[in-house]
């Protein structure tokens, strides 16, 4: 569960640390004063996008700390796993969560004292703790989403994954295949082109980067005459007559020996006119060398120009242009081999792509079957369960239904798609006697937001998660209906650490503890704070909930008797 949470310069709250308890916790305030900032600091911390506009005006940095208690009557053995399996440790079974945000645009986490990455945070957060924002009740709109609750309630979420990778398998042989059938001629006539360019590509012999060496040996060779004038120069001014360089500085040398030695203040002068001498007469003598084994070989060069020549036609052929890199011949080479193994040229022979192609076809189908068995199953008691809960929740007489239908067809790739053979529907009849109709068509705000509910409570009983949150479940109800509300929650957080964000008096009441989140101006800036209420303070939140700003003699008496009355005391 979550016992404290530390929020520091982040969007409109300066610094709070809240406290919560086991069991049933309301967040109440004025519509405006940061209580969904509150979720949008939770959902940071656990992995959430960060963002510098998150960042508090004026600050650089925004941080978010939280603790969570490991209880040794609960089953957290997930989580206990994934921070063995990552090398992190829990003192007296408790884990600290923190990241932050700097206003440079770079985000930290860690857990415990190990820095991990946003995705790792995201992964281990949701062992802990599970958000159900004001909008989420609309994932019930989109009728993909209920195949995802179902098969979540099913416990085929790895099993349908399982299903999706062998069905893409099946997609891609039969794609094959009908490539391989659709035209032998056309079929045949790639099969040429492919073994050509794979027969003239290793005929070549070609080598990494040797386009750019025999062009460095085409302008070497190509160039003589140029290469040796020039040495020929350079030889004649280092060394080809008494006045050329070398002559001229030995007598130089000379000199400076003579001078080093009557004044030895000129000695490092000396020694470096020595090694100017030795360094210009060795250069003087590579170069001699060079121009020894300096010859016009117009065989090499025809030589090293045709190997030019037919690099530049593979490529003309093989890559995007004459200029491209040589690289590319090599992706064409590794493609058409690639390309004549899946044409049947290869190992796999259209025979033995037909016979796989018959076998996964099979094995789509039994597991399709298997699974949709299941969801059958399932959906009878998820049915159940949600018109009981419904029940609860004030929506008496409510039938609703998981229905399930095979997808039209005659053969297997018709009758299935990546998740299945059944399409999958939320049916609803809301009032007695009325037919059962699709879910996203009839629901109210306030009945998608029950029945959402509804599906998170079915959830939880098989969910290791200790918290959760609810951000606003109340939207669109109101009366009686809060009241069933509010008495679910205190029945669901009787196992759970369970968190609400509500502005109706008649959830709140409910709640075995109470925060307040106020705004106000601090040093001339908007600041919300954070803190619980108890007493006769619990009873001044629970009357302004009820009445508005204006609270009344009449409102507070009537905030004590049902805090009396619904949650034991305040």
């Amino acid at each position: 569960m979550l016992e404290d949470l530390t929020i520091k310069d982040f969007a409109i709250i300066d610094c709070v640390t809240i406290d919560f308890n086991k069991g049933f916790t309301v967040l109440s305030g004025e519509t405006g004063a940061g209580k969904s900032i509150l979720i949008g600091a939770v959902s940071f911390l656990l992995g959430g996008k960060a963002e510098v506009s998150q960042i508090r005006a004026g600050c650089h940095e925004a941080s978010v700390t939280g603790t969570f208690y490991f209880s040794p009557d609960t089953d957290m053995s997930e989580a206990a796993l994934w921070l063995n399996e990552h090398g992190i440790e829990l003192e007296e079974n408790r884990i600290i969560l923190r990241r932050f945000i700097k206003d440079t645009g770079k985000s930290s986490a860690w857990i415990g004292n190990v820095p991990v990455t946003r995705a790792d945070l995201a992964e281990f957060s949701s062992f802990l703790i599970d958000i159900h924002g004001q909008h989420e009740h609309q994932s019930l709109m989109k009728v993909p989403e209920h195949r995802k609750f179902l098969d979540a309630r099913a416990g085929l979420v790895e099993e349908v994954k399982h299903f999706t990778a062998v069905y893409s398998e099946l997609v891609e042989k039969r794609r094959l295949l009908q490539k391989m059938n659709s035209s032998d001629s056309e079929r045949l006539r790639k099969i040429d082109m492919y073994e050509f360019a794979v027969k003239e590509i290793e005929e070549a012999k070609l080598k990494p980067d040797e386009d750019i060496a025999l062009e460095d040996e085409e302008n070497r060779l190509s160039s003589y005459e140029k290469l040796f004038s020039g040495i020929e120069a350079i030889k004649s001014t280092l060394d080809g007559a008494d006045s050329s360089v070398v002559p001229l500085l030995k007598k130089i040398r000379r000199e400076s020996q003579l001078v080093s030695s009557l004044d030895k203040s000129l000695v490092s002068l000396d020694g470096r006119i020595e090694s100017s001498f030795y360094e210009l007469s060795d250069i003087c003598e590579e170069y001699e060398n060079y121009a020894r084994k300096l010859v016009f070989d117009p065989v090499h060069l025809q030589e090293v120009q045709d190997r030019i020549s037919l690099i530049y036609n593979l490529k003309k052929k093989y890559a995007s242009s004459s200029s491209a890199s040589l690289k590319e011949v090599f992706d064409y080479y590794e493609n058409a081999k690639s390309e004549l193994e899946k044409l049947g040229a290869g190992a796999e022979s259209r025979e033995e792509l037909e016979k796989n192609v018959s076998e996964l076809e099979k094995n789509v189908y039994v597991l399709a079957k298997s699974i949709s068995d299941k969801r059958k199953t399932a959906a009878a008691n998820m049915s159940s369960e949600v018109e009981s809960l419904l029940k609860q929740l004030g929506m008496n007489g409510t039938r609703f239904s998981v229905g399930i239908n095979e997808k039209p067809g005659n053969d297997v790739e018709q009758r299935c798609g990546p998740y299945g053979m059944d399409n999958i529907e939320f049916l609803i009849s809301a009032n007695p006697g009325s037919p059962m109709l699709p879910l996203a068509k009839i629901a109210s705000g306030g009945e998608l937001s029950r029945v959402m509910l509804a599906l998170k409570t079915i959830f939880a009983q098989n969910d290791a998660v200790q918290t959760l949150v609810f951000d606003e479940i109340d939207t669109g109800i109101g009366g009686e209906i809060a009241v069933a509300v509010g008495k679910h929650m205190q029945n669901l957080a009787k196992n759970r650490q369970i968190l609400c964000i509500t502005h109706l008096a008649s959830i709140a009441v409910y709640a075995d503890n109470q925060i307040k989140i106020e705004k106000g101006v601090v040093n001339g800036k908007t600041a919300s704070n954070v803190h619980p209420v108890t007493g006769e303070d619990r009873v001044g939140e629970i009357a302004r909930m009820l009445s508005g700003d204006s609270v009344s003699p009449e409102s507070l008496e009537h905030a004590r008797s049902m805090l009396l009355k619904f949650s034991g005391g305040f």
